[in-house]
């Protein structure tokens, strides 16, 4: 039986017992190149103390094989030491020194030591991933985050590689006996956690510049900055704008947190087929590539990529520095990291728009997670490693964020700073829990904020706030603000405190739909009445939480609803545009209006948006929308109608501008579904139609041959010849899942075996089979529902935990339809065979059955928007 599913309780057992020092950990990677060569040397020398002499522990390591154990000098007998992934040790004395060589393999996953060959050029390269617990797929350690210690690494690698670590490379040593090999022996770090170190080797591309910067009036800081990329991507990267970032970022948070970067240098690799957007390791933070824009992106997708390079950047304090104990507290630092990165992209860079796009995707993120079932509190309850897994959610990010935003606006901005600042002094390097940080909070603030973190923080669910407005003739008589606050885990009523701002907007004589007066108050309980607001005009639009500084949906009352229906065009401030537009998209999810009116309010007013990140946003919803909300009946005229509007967009909008890509790239995804516009796609393939200022790139061309392909319009053979044309990792992805698309149930069927048999994919290779096996109609792969639910339990004790997560998740069959002939949500076949297997399965991996029961929860969200038939919203227009 597998031991890798480390828990809580043990972990605070051998923390109680075991103080760690230091580790020194080899790692010969000199053959990594081989394909025939599945695994690398590992050794680790680990000094540590025990609280008990004579008591035992044991060690952490996911290896192919165990070479030898040595303890305090004495050799342990491998086979009667090694359980599985722990490795025991016993009499142990005051102080202790282990020594633990071994083979580990490569991963092909994204976890531990993953190995990429460049497509485009043969090149083999290497980097670490280790969140939550895979530090101990590459070398032996005691993996948790309480057992800090200082880490040296030395990499013996071929000598033309870029190899690097969290400490400075103070040796590189080419050796006599093969030159073709080098050994980088690297400065020892400070205290840090596990999984938070890092090793990246292989031909990468190099950039060098420097940081330099003062803090206060006798701290000079000289940061040596680096960033890499594979060499095939080189003249894509933009590492001059990456630079300029980074040392906006450097000089922001050093003057904010008051205690100087800790880490000596600062390097940034992006690497290949990466399974998070970016890890905060000290040092050498680690990113998606796909922030290599080989193709045309948005202005929105740089600015995201600033927001991720920001919010690592803070990570240095809150996480790196200062570590929560356990991963129940994981919020400490991903909560802080994304309010920090908003806020560094909000005063660092020249974008102006960043608190309206973490309002209108960051926080929708964290809305849709918190109406699931398995949603927890911010502080959450983690027994285990496989639950700290599954917990990296919107909850922890934008939730936690956003709440952040919201105990800013309660104590204050420099109380809260002031507080930040403190925390660090007194726990850096260190670990720490919520009370820690409540405490430092409150010093600096004056307010005791066990209450607020009660019900913030330790409560789940998620807030719905709408108006109750009674008129007399044309002014209001009274108005309450009303809070429904179901916590979807427990069925519980959980209304929280809210202070909130109410805006009143009208047309100005321009036509313009502007903000005429507000008023802030604080809101409690089911109901609270705002008296400031009686006797006032009745305004076009009343719009509770105006300027987004609560967390909580909003439903418009039926009056503003009307104005946002008929005049969002006519809302000339971002934010509020963001906040009606987010108002109306709950609507449709909540089955509280038809999903159809959804997509007829981008129709209408998506050409009019100039923000190009809620553009994006909009454009997705909508596609979501016809795809999963709309009723099977009205499905095809919506889509046709949306395609009809993307097509004209696309011909409309500015050449070259980011409308252009967005609105093409809309075209292109849903012509998945819907072969009316084939024709303008293959043009813009074969250049026999030309869209002024289009950029026709690899990516795009792979969107549009998805779209061709879903249609059986394209053949294995042109795939393969564009495949020819793009033979980069990209190509090779937009190929497996155009591939996956073809409507074919020999396809469908080879996609399948490959993702949930097969184990020759890469963990992104095996999400683009999946989104081409996915793409389809559903009675193409309802032969595939049982099978489904067969195979559940094989694959999660079968694959790691990131792989059977890609595989549970996305392909749950939530393509589904409500049969629109009496049937309900309750009774469709795939809701009642997944309650089945859940009723079967009560003692399934608590990781496995949160999975199943969320992409149940949201199967049942779409049955029950196609259930909907409430009539149209009456619109109003300007006057």
């Amino acid at each position: 039986m597998s031991n890798q599913n480390l828990s809580r309780d043990e972990a605070a057992v051998r923390a109680a017992l075991i103080t760690t020092h230091s580790y020194d950990v080899s790692l010969d990677v000199r053959q990594a190149a081989d394909p025939n060569v599945a695994g690398y040397t590992s050794r680790s020398v680990i000094s540590f103390s025990a609280s008990e002499p004579g008591a035992s522990t044991f060690v952490d390591f996911i290896a192919d094989s165990v070479h030898s154990v040595f303890l305090n000098g004495k050799g342990l007998a491998v086979a009667d030491v090694v359980d599985g992934s722990r490795i025991r040790l016993e009499n142990l004395q005051p102080e202790n020194q282990v020594t633990i060589t071994g083979t580990a393999l490569y991963s092909t996953s994204g976890e531990g030591m993953h190995r990429f060959v460049d497509p485009a050029d043969g090149q083999c390269y290497l980097y670490t991933q280790y969140e939550p617990a895979d530090a101990r797929r590459v070398f032996a350690n005691f993996e948790q985050p309480d057992l800090k210690a200082e880490f040296t690494f030395h990499v013996m690698a071929p000598s033309e590689w870029q190899v690097s670590s969290n400490g400075a490379d103070v040796l590189r040593t080419q050796l006599t006996s093969d030159p073709a090999t080098s050994r980088w022996d690297f400065a020892p770090t400070k205290s840090m956690s596990t999984y938070i170190t890092t090793v990246l080797a292989g031909p990468y591309f190099r950039a060098e510049d420097a940081w330099s910067g003062t803090l206060g009036d006798c701290t000079v800081l000289d940061v040596p900055l680096a960033l890499y990329c594979r060499a095939s991507m080189a003249a894509s990267f933009d590492a001059d704008a990456l630079f300029r970032l980074t040392k906006n970022g450097l000089t922001f948070f050093n003057e904010l947190f008051d205690f100087p970067y800790p880490w000596g240098k600062y390097e940034q690799a992006f690497v290949p087929e990466y399974n998070l957007g970016a890890m905060e390791n000290p040092g050498l933070v680690t990113f998606t590539e796909s922030y290599v824009f080989t193709s045309r992106a948005a202005d929105s997708q740089y600015q995201a990529r600033a927001n991720t390079l920001l919010h690592e950047m803070a990570h240095m304090w809150f996480g790196d520095l200062v570590t929560m104990k356990w991963w129940d507290d994981l919020w400490l630092k991903e909560s802080f990291a994304d309010y920090m990165g908003t806020l560094g992209v909000d005063r660092s860079t020249d974008w102006d728009t960043a608190w309206v796009n973490f309002a209108n995707n960051r926080k929708s993120w964290a809305y849709v997670q918190d109406q699931l079932p398995t949603t927890h509190p911010i502080v959450a309850d983690i027994p285990d490693l496989e639950a700290a897994k599954q917990n990296f959610d919107g909850i922890t990010y934008a939730k936690g964020a956003s709440v952040l935003k919201q105990l800013v606006a309660y104590v204050g901005f420099e109380a809260f700073i002031a507080g930040s600042r403190q925390y660090f002094r007194d726990h850096a390097y260190g670990n720490t829990t919520l009370a820690e940080l409540l405490a430092a909070l409150s010093a600096a603030s004056g307010r005791d904020l066990g209450e607020w973190a009660r019900q913030w923080l330790q409560t789940s669910g998620i807030s719905t706030l709408s108006s109750e407005i009674t008129e007399h003739g044309d002014a209001l008589s009274s108005v309450a603000v009303l809070q429904d606050a179901v916590d979807p885990a427990t069925g519980r009523q959980e209304p929280r405190p809210h202070r909130l701002r109410i805006g009143l907007y009208d047309f100005d004589d321009a036509g313009a739909l502007v903000r005429t007066d507000s008023v802030e108050t604080d809101v409690s309980g089911a109901r609270t009445d705002v008296t400031e607001l009686a006797g006032k005009a009745r305004p076009a639009l009343l719009l509770v939480n105006d300027e987004d500084l609560s967390y909580a949906k909003v439903r418009l009352d039926r009056h503003s609803e009307a104005t946002v229906r008929g005049s969002l065009d006519k809302l000339t401030d971002p934010m509020t545009r963001a906040l009606c537009w987010t108002a109306l998209w709950d609507s449709a999810r909540d089955a509280v209006t038809p999903a159809a009116l959804y997509v007829d309010a981008v129709q209408r007013f998506g050409p009019a948006e100039p923000g190009i990140g809620v553009l994006l946003n909009v454009l997705g919803n909508a596609s979501t929308a016809i795809e999963r909300y709309v009723p099977r009946g009205q499905r095809d005229a919506a889509r046709r109608g949306f395609l009809t509007t993307a097509a004209e967009q696309l011909q409309a909008a500015a050449p070259g501008s980011d409308q252009q890509l967005a609105w093409a790239r809309t075209l292109a995804a849903t012509s998945r579904y819907d072969a009316g516009r084939l024709d303008l796609l293959r043009g813009i393939l074969d250049a026999s139609t030309v869209i002024d200022g289009l950029a026709v790139d690899a990516e795009l061309r792979w969107n549009l041959w998805h779209g061709l392909a879903a249609n059986g319009q394209a053949s294995q053979e042109e795939l393969d010849q564009e495949l020819a044309r793009d033979n980069t990792a990209a190509g090779k992805s937009g190929h497996a899942t155009a591939l996956a698309a073809r409507p074919e149930a020999s396809v469908k069927a080879a996609a399948w075996e490959a993702a949930v048999h097969g184990t020759g994919l890469s963990n992104q290779l095996l999400s683009a089979t999946i989104s081409g096996f996915n793409t389809g109609a559903a009675s193409l792969l309802a032969g595939f529902i049982d099978p489904y639910f067969e195979s559940l339990e094989q694959v999660w004790a079968d694959r790691s935990i990131e792989i059977a997560s890609r595989i549970v998740r996305g392909l749950y069959p939530a393509g589904q339809d409500l049969d629109g002939r009496g049937g309900t949500p309750e009774t469709h076949a795939v809701i009642v065979r997944t309650d089945h297997w859940l009723a079967a399965h009560p003692d399934a991996p608590r990781a496995l059955r949160r999975i199943i029961i969320e992409q149940r929860s949201h199967l049942h969200r779409s049955l029950k928007a196609q259930a909907l038939t409430a009539p149209a919203i009456a619109q109003s227009t300007a006057p």
